[in-house]
């Protein structure tokens, strides 16, 4: 059924409930850098579109989450369905039904990406006309050449006066290998050329494909928990169709439920009587068990099922992992809960229990990268109303002892006593775009990280494209963060994971009263153990109270100390009382003080207060002459 235009909104037409035939879908995705426009230009396409009401309208309108609009940066992406009417060209007048994902921009949310890009049959390349090609536009314009999509450039905010789309377009023309007059100029704030945009989608990218008389398989590509109404889950249809009465299975459980209601995104939910071939829709079965929707599972309908499933996604591989640990122990099951509803709406996030001696019961958790720790962490505390504390994030580490004995070691304290023979660490392919005045700068700083040159290409007169083979555990701190400051703002980055080397790395354990911390133990260089050492223990000592008696404070690589602070005991004047009289009477209390300090020290115990963990591994920092390393900010 064709939409029906609606008079109220000036080339835009309603879709009603029900199938929209595949010949009048498109699918497409926008994809770009951080703060090239995506959301902005979503703004301009559902005002154009008619589907949000002018008085709703607010700036960012597909950023559901508070975190999203306070950074402004987009974490989830997020589908919305639109009708248009085709305004120019052999098919003008004729009513389209579009349905575009925004897409996320940050490095660490590229799953996010490439879970919208296999739903999608085109995809917008947004770049800014005042900045160009940047690392992770690259990076996902590669994404989605991978994928076989219909590659549309877009010249955004070209009404900046600092907009140059000329040159920029010749970049990009020349990254695609299509003619600089093929680069569309938009400008998200004003709305100028967003139509004409819209007209170029529905012209370029090529309506789904599928089978509409075949059993229904769609694909799960995103779910959400509603306390409420249970598990409502977004699918795109492959193949056949799902309708609102219809049992569906999934086929990786065998799982069957009733639906409770099915329908679109546009951009609230809208009840349908079924969604089609191409189509992208929710369904809400009513199902409050979060492992029942899996990311990259096949629906089909139970009545007359399918043979064969999708081939899903490829599982994404966490970059860095961290313990988290609620404060109050008593909020473990809460955490347990709201991790699993968690992974529901991000199914990059991995986690399995974990014990330590020093914070009692939590998870350790894998993400694809400190900014995605640091969202998740702030989710949860949001969100679930939990307070928590990070371990220092660390990589994944092999090490094969000389007895041959191989360990997978993803925390500080798993790291096997012994000798090791040979310790393997994971290592990245990473890009750096920026400006020639910084190429030095940057040099140095990828060396001290241990980073080899792959090489250097100059995209232009003044940008170029340095590649660096570059150790994961030295850029997932403070890397990005020197990145900008010695390049004023101007480089970008993006990285992939590119297999492992051989390092010479050894485990600091801080030692407190003569027993490991386990929470402030470390996997670090040779060369940095040192540094990491020192700045931890006189941290440390600023950090914990001091006892009845002396604490010491020691580093040690194995058995042997590196650096060491001493927290001096509390001591009563025991000599207050003496107004004069012999040395020899001072000097027996004196003694007898030392005495009970030495029997005090010999059974004391240190407590160390949360706070001083919460403080210590928060801003657990090395001098720029260490190894940078920084704890969950």
């Amino acid at each position: 059924m064709s939409p029906t235009p609606d008079p109220g909104a000036p080339g835009a037409g309603v879709s009603l409930p029900g199938h929209t035939p595949p010949a009048l879908l498109r699918n497409f995705c926008i994809i770009a850098h951080i703060d090239h426009g995506k959301s902005t230009l979503a703004d301009r396409m559902l005002q154009l579109t008619g589907v949000v009401d002018a008085r709703k309208m607010r700036d960012q309108y597909l950023d559901r989450m508070d975190i999203e609009r306070e950074r402004g940066i987009t974490i989830k992406s997020q589908a919305v369905r639109m009708p248009w009417r085709v305004r120019a060209g052999d098919r003008a007048g004729e009513d389209v039904v579009l349905n575009m994902i925004d897409t996320p921009g940050h490095v660490d949310f590229t799953y996010e990406v490439s879970r919208s890009l296999a739903a999608c049959e085109g995809a917008v390349l947004l770049v800014d006309a005042a900045q160009g090609i940047e690392a992770q536009t690259l990076a996902n314009l590669y994404l989605a050449l991978e994928n076989d999509l219909t590659v549309i450039p877009v010249l955004n905010k070209i009404d900046l006066p600092a907009a140059q789309p000329e040159k920029y377009a010749e970049e990009v023309a020349h990254l695609i290998g299509c003619e600089p007059a093929d680069c569309l100029r938009v400008s998200g704030k004003t709305g100028e050329g967003v139509a004409h945009l819209l007209d170029e989608i529905v012209r370029q990218v090529t309506p789904p494909v599928g089978e509409p008389e075949s059993p229904a398989r769609a694909m799960i590509f995103d779910s959400v928990y509603d306390v409420y109404r249970g598990v409502v889950t977004y699918v795109r249809v492959i193949d056949g169709q799902i309708g609102a009465r219809d049992r569906i299975k999934m086929m990786s459980t065998g799982a069957v439920h009733e639906l409770l209601e099915l329908g679109v995104i546009s951009p609230e939910m809208v009840k349908s009587g079924g969604i089609g071939v191409g189509e992208v829709g929710y369904l809400i079965t009513g199902v409050k068990d979060v492992r029942q929707s899996r990311v990259g599972d096949t629906v089909t309908i139970a009545a007359r099922p399918a043979t064969s499933p999708l081939g899903g996604y490829s599982d994404p591989k966490p970059m860095v992992y961290s313990g988290l640990y609620p404060i109050d122990g008593s909020d473990y099951p809460a955490l347990r809960d709201a991790l699993d509803r968690l992974k529901l709406n991000d199914a990059a996030l991995s986690y399995e229990p974990e014990t330590s001696a020093a914070l009692g019961f939590g998870f350790r958790c894998g993400f694809l990268g400190l900014l995605h720790l640091e969202i998740i962490r702030e989710r949860l505390e949001r969100e679930f109303d939990l307070d928590l504390i990070s371990t220092a994030p660390n990589v994944v580490y092999r090490v094969i002892m000389e007895d041959g004995e191989e360990h997978q070691v993803t925390n500080p304290s798993e790291y096997p006593a012994g000798k090791s023979a040979q310790v393997f660490e994971p290592i990245v392919r990473a890009t750096v775009l920026t400006p020639n005045d910084y190429v030095g700068a940057i040099m140095e700083l990828c060396q001290g990280r241990r980073g080899q040159l792959r090489g250097l290409d100059y995209l232009s007169a003044d940008r170029v494209e340095l590649r660096y083979t570059l150790p994961l555990g030295e850029i997932i701190y403070d890397f990005f963060d020197q990145l900008k400051s010695k390049t004023k703002g101007y480089a970008s980055l993006d990285y992939e994971p590119s297999g492992e080397q051989e390092a010479d790395l050894v485990k600091v354990d801080i030692l407190l009263h003569g027993e490991a911390v386990d929470a402030f133990s470390s996997i670090v260089h040779k060369d940095k153990a040192y540094n990491y050492g020192v700045t931890i223990a006189a941290k440390l000592r600023k950090l914990i109270p001091r006892q009845q008696f002396e604490v010491p404070i020691q580093a040690a690589i194995g058995s042997r100390v590196i650096a060491r602070e001493t927290i001096r005991a509390m001591r009563k004047d025991v000599l207050a009382k003496c107004y004069g009289g012999d040395i020899t009477r001072k000097r027996k209390l004196l003694e007898k003080q030392k005495e009970g300090k030495r029997r005090m020290k010999m059974v004391g115990r240190v407590e160390v207060p949360q706070e001083a963990f919460i403080a210590a591994l928060s801003t657990a920092e090395v001098s720029d002459q260490g190894s940078g390393r920084r704890g969950g900010r």
